[in-house]
């Protein structure tokens, strides 16, 4: 419960965050702008190491993987969840923690609607080490990790992960992860949580 709560808590924080502090750092090559659009084909996937540069904060995914019910992660859960696991950089003097700058950042959806749009809700924490870091003000220059973790609706479909420029704001990149495969792992291993970073696309 305690888990949930904080969770819930944060979440409100990260309007602190909105577009309106959080803006893109232009590419410069050859002193030279770089389209958005030409540096985003070039540039690495969310999930294979590529930083999400903002103005105020640096956001890099340093893993992920699917937790069924009941595995360590998601012990509580009514739901499987896809878990992300990320460094944080707060470039200000601003009060940022690692959980309202993933939440001004990142959304999660997965397409199981033919009318309507499916942003997964949020799940418990799935690594108990960020219980109390996780809402904590990172020094300017200071670099955080954390985890956060969604419920999937769908055991099989694509989890379409976006990142935006503060929340609300323009879209920088997204990814359509795979899960299918890694579910299957994971469910055949009901001791263990399984890690992997096969199906990313």
């Amino acid at each position: 419960m305690n888990k949930l709560f904080k969770m819930g808590a944060v979440t409100l924080a990260a309007v602190t965050l909105g577009s309106g502090s959080l803006e893109t750092i232009a590419a410069v090559s050859n002193n030279n702008v770089v389209s958005a659009a030409k540096k985003h084909k070039k540039a690495k996937k969310l999930t294979d190491g590529r930083t999400v540069k903002l103005h105020d904060i640096d956001v890099k995914i340093t893993s992920w993987k699917v937790i069924p019910v009941g595995q360590k992660g998601n012990e509580y859960g009514k739901k499987p969840v896809i878990a992300f696991w990320y460094d944080t950089t707060n470039k200000t003097n601003k009060e940022i923690d690692p959980i309202s700058a993933w939440l001004a950042v990142f959304s999660v959806y997965q397409d199981t609607s033919k009318s309507q749009v499916n942003e997964l809700e949020v799940g418990s924490l799935p690594d108990e080490q960020f219980l109390d870091t996780q809402t904590e003000t990172i020094k300017k220059n200071g670099t955080a990790p954390n985890a956060i973790a969604y419920e999937l609706d769908s055991e099989t479909v694509k989890v379409n992960l976006k990142a935006h420029k503060g929340d609300g704001g323009k879209l920088i990149a997204k990814q359509k992860i795979a899960i299918e495969q890694s579910m299957k792992d994971a469910k055949a291993q009901p001791t263990q949580s399984t890690s992997s970073d096969d199906g990313v696309q």
